[in-house]
């Protein structure tokens, strides 16, 4: 088990360089996080490379037992590199050129760039390859972070072009695919075809959907090409990885694709940042975490998990003693094997000064430096636990093509694809089941629960799937929009909705409303739920049963219709969440499918939750306690924001 921090030891003055290591491996560490931003102190000038100083970190980390994750730098490029070749730099919607002083500014498909992105990481692996503190390389860092997916410049418009004269290889295919007759768009050869920077009204939505495919491609190809490069030159006793930042719902690349050339899923676990008064929801993150879990189906590392407070400018909430702790403990319940704070010291200059750590400007080594202490002696004991696969019953399903229309194309102002996802999510995590969180692609013939949120995108080969799921005896769960586009991002002809998945829906959608944001319409119970009431937002799609029974409908005297209905289809059970719900009726259907399905499941207070993990021969709960009041499970009880693990 790999248990260390983020050090930066280029920032902090040489003869200090002692003191942080001996504090580090007081922590209980045994390995360090370095180098992705150091490319200008190994390459401080064209083609003299220079590793002396990493040697002289390295010499004494191995004095200490520390091991070391080195990254690659290629995330933040030198002045010199931008001076004499200034197309590495990329372009922002408006055509403006970003400028040299932030980090990952540069172009995906910058011929340049990736020259001296390769040289630089082919040299620097060569060096280490046969030094046996180094055990893992980073390739870059947060790949398509903070906007840096996108990039409009010259560079990438010649290589979109091409990218679609390969997909589509006539012009013609291409006219007729995107309907380019609509508002005089048709194109008489590929150089015509744009990039889809700001214009009056909207480009395209299937040029914007061949956009964003291009987007992934661009950025996948790089991490590909670079992770070549390492596994060309590295030793064998090292592996390779990437860390993965939060908000993979709104990049522009599938994050599926991205990790497969690594060894194994990285993640930086930020579950607040600044500008935010207070924490995401705790099941916000236990998606996060499944999400990574889900990447490659196996346990993941966490390579920046948060200690202080955190801003660029803006500064964010104040983590409470014993809450970094339990976020730590949370991602070890989700997943994760291997963990490194962020970071050993805060800055005193630059742009990450008040990203605090675990030793502050103050130099003293406080209530954090011991939190840090207490998580790596409590969790070193279940090193064989972590290291055991997650036997989740529950799937829930997202897809890039159907994120990107989505983000495309609202269709609701109130929209947010990763509040829907949550939505279906919330209702199982409350009820402490095991869920993963995968790519529709991936067989989810095992699982005895697929839940498919807003998944407008469906098209022919994923209903039969979902359908012969059904009909087997697995229960599905879709919400609004189900099956209304195809992989064009063209909404299906002639067919009636929800599409594809309409004969196990066992219902039609009459008609459909979108809801601003702040609106919400009533929702009353049908049957033996009659006298419920509820409420729903977001959207509303107007549901007439075929074969399926109606278990809530809309209060309305205009249209008094379905809002969710429940048939039973081959040996399984389909539901259709016509709406965005609200909780009390999610909770109550998930309560529902999980005792059908006897899935494995436990209540808990609300701010409670109790992970159950086996290492095949035990049972362990980690119970978290994500509330500043003390809180109860059992006859135990939890002051606030403590975490513990307890065998069963």
């Amino acid at each position: 088990m790999r248990l260390g921090v983020d050090y930066y030891p280029e920032f902090w003055p040489p003869e200090w360089m002692d003191e942080d290591l001996d504090g580090i491996a007081g922590l209980g560490a045994n390995i360090i996080r370095i180098g992705e931003f150091a490319w200008h102190l190994m390459e401080p000038r064209e083609g003299e490379f220079d590793f002396s100083f990493y040697d002289k970190v390295l010499d004494k980390a191995k004095a200490r037992g520390l091991e070391v994750m080195f990254g690659t730098p290629t995330a933040t490029f030198p002045a010199w590199l931008a001076r004499k070749h200034p197309n590495v730099l990329g372009r922002d919607e408006a055509g403006v050129e970003r400028a040299f002083g932030g980090r990952r500014q540069y172009c995906f498909n910058s011929a340049e760039y990736r020259y001296y992105s390769a040289r630089i990481t082919r040299e620097l692996v060569k060096h280490y390859r046969d030094e046996p503190a180094v055990v893992v390389w980073q390739v870059d860092n947060e790949f398509g972070h903070e906007g840096s997916d996108m990039c409009y410049c010259d560079n990438c418009r010649r290589a979109f072009q091409l990218f679609l004269q390969k997909k589509y290889k006539d012009i013609r295919t291409l006219n007729e695919t995107y309907g380019t007759i609509f508002w005089g768009q048709t194109y008489n050869e590929f150089a015509e075809i744009p990039v889809p920077a700001k214009t009056v009204t909207t480009h395209n939505p299937s040029l914007r959907l061949d956009w964003a495919r291009f987007r992934s491609h661009s950025i996948n190809d790089f991490a590909r090409e670079m992770t070549e490069i390492v596994r060309a030159h590295k030793g064998e006793h090292q592996s390779v990885t990437t860390n993965v930042s939060g908000g993979f719902f709104g990049k522009w690349f599938d994050h599926d694709e991205h990790v497969r050339p690594f060894d194994f899923v990285s993640y930086d676990n930020y579950p607040v940042w600044g500008g935010l008064a207070e924490p995401v929801p705790p099941e916000a993150t236990a998606m996060a975490l499944d999400f990574n879990r889900g990447l490659k189906n196996r346990p993941f590392w966490i390579v920046e998990q948060l200690m202080g407070a955190q801003g660029h400018d803006i500064i964010g909430y104040l983590p409470r003693p014993d809450q970094a702790k339990m976020w730590s403990m949370q991602a070890f319940a989700h997943g994760c094997s291997d963990l490194f704070y962020f970071s050993w010291r805060a800055k005193t200059k630059g742009a990450e000064q008040f990203c605090y750590g675990i030793v502050d400007h103050d130099n003293v080594r406080g209530r954090k430096y011991e939190e840090v202490r207490r998580v790596f002696r409590e969790i070193r004991p279940y090193e064989a636990l972590l290291k055991t696969d997650i036997p989740a019953e529950i799937a829930v399903l997202y897809d890039y093509d159907n994120i990107w229309s989505w983000r495309i194309q609202r269709q609701s102002e109130a929209f947010d694809y990763e509040n829907e996802l949550l939505r279906l999510y919330r209702p199982f995590y409350r009820l402490n089941a095991h869920i993963d969180v995968i790519p529709a692609s991936r067989d989810f013939s095992r699982y005895k629960v697929v839940v498919v949120p807003v998944m407008q995108v469906l098209d022919e080969e994923l209903g039969a799937r979902l359908d012969a799921f059904a009909a087997a005896g697995g229960t599905v769960l879709f919400s609004f929009r189900a099956g209304l586009k195809d992989r064009s991002n063209n909404v299906h002809f002639g067919m009636e909705l929800p599409g594809y998945v309409a004969a196990m829906c066992g219902t039609k959608v009459a008609g459909s409303e979108a809801l601003p944001a702040g609106r919400t319409v009533p929702v009353i119970g049908c049957g033996e739920r009659e006298g419920r009431r509820s409420e729903a937002a977001v959207w509303r799609d107007l549901l007439k049963p075929t074969t399926a029974e109606t278990l809530y409908r809309y209060d309305d005297p205009f249209y008094p219709d379905a809002a969710v209905t429940r048939n039973r289809y081959g040996n399984g059970t389909v539901y259709y969440i016509g709406c965005g719900m609200a909780d009390d009726v999610l909770e109550e259907l998930a309560g529902i499918v999980v005792k059908e399905k006897e899935i494995w499941h436990i209540e808990s207070d609300c701010g409670v939750e109790v992970y159950e993990r086996t290492d095949g021969g035990n049972r362990y709960r980690f119970l978290l306690n994500h509330t500043s009041e003390p809180k109860t499970f059992g006859a135990i009880r939890l002051a606030p924001f403590e975490s513990r693990i307890v065998k069963v």
